[in-house]
């Protein structure tokens, strides 16, 4: 079983420089409460939005956190959703998939289409991810994501801050500039509850039939919806083709 410091090469030091990072990133994070009320942060329960979520709590800011549920997550996810609510004082609104038309879109596909092409996963993320985000994002004046450009093809030329057409709103990326390393000493240092999947060789995690373990040295994201091309692995929370602000 490949942990994550085995993947890391041992475990990340939380330098000066990974310091500084964090304080920039606790900044964004507060202009954004400033500027855009009300804001939100996505918060999937990977690593990555894990440190999101500590900086909001351990720097008191203004800003919601919303989780989706798909109804296909690990058990792991569940978990650690649990460690949060014990760990900070700061609500998570659960966003679920609207009952009727996911069951009408599984009588009439099965249990698992998303295996059978891109167009038929990408209709169950619609259900599943997409529809539920557009209803947390509502009210909103804009929203937050823990993406990195190093995660996925799809992700590098994305920056700190965007403009979300689809849901007529900034987006903000404060860790877009961030290594995984740079995440996992943060992680480590201030001990954030993290997936435990992502010591049993996890280290991006979604629903649980579109995600596997990977093996030493392959992408990141190699894991996701394996059987398809790196380019189409996006479930359409975060579309390629943003304008940068």
């Amino acid at each position: 079983m490949m942990t994550m410091q085995d993947r890391l090469g041992g475990k990340p030091d939380f330098t000066p420089d990974r310091q500084a990072k964090a304080e920039a990133a606790a900044e964004v994070l507060r202009q954004i409460a400033a500027k855009h009320d009300p804001a939100t942060v996505a918060n999937s329960y990977g690593a990555e939005d894990m440190v999101l979520m500590d900086l909001v709590a351990r720097h008191d800011i203004d800003l919601g956190i919303f989780s989706l549920d798909t109804g296909r997550l690990p058990a792991e996810t569940y978990q650690v959703m649990d460690a949060a609510r014990e760990r900070y004082d700061v609500p998570v609104e659960i966003m679920f998939p609207q009952t009727q038309a996911l069951q009408d879109f599984l009588r009439a596909n099965g249990t698992n289409p998303f295996y059978n092409s891109v167009e038929m996963r990408k209709a169950c993320c619609g259900h599943r991810k997409v529809e539920p985000l557009g209803r947390a994002l509502a009210d909103k004046q804009a929203w937050v994501t823990g993406l990195r450009r190093d995660q996925a093809p799809t992700r590098t030329d994305l920056g700190v801050e965007e403009y979300d057409a689809g849901h007529g709103m900034p987006k903000f990326n404060p860790l877009i500039d961030w290594s995984e390393k740079d995440v996992w000493a943060y992680l480590y240092h201030f001990d954030v509850p993290y997936n435990a999947l992502h010591d049993k060789g996890y280290p991006s995690i979604g629903c649980a039939p579109c995600t596997r373990a990977i093996a030493q040295g392959e992408d990141v994201r190699a894991g996701r919806w394996w059987w398809e091309n790196p380019e189409s692995k996006e479930c359409g929370l975060h579309a390629p083709g943003a304008a940068a602000a």
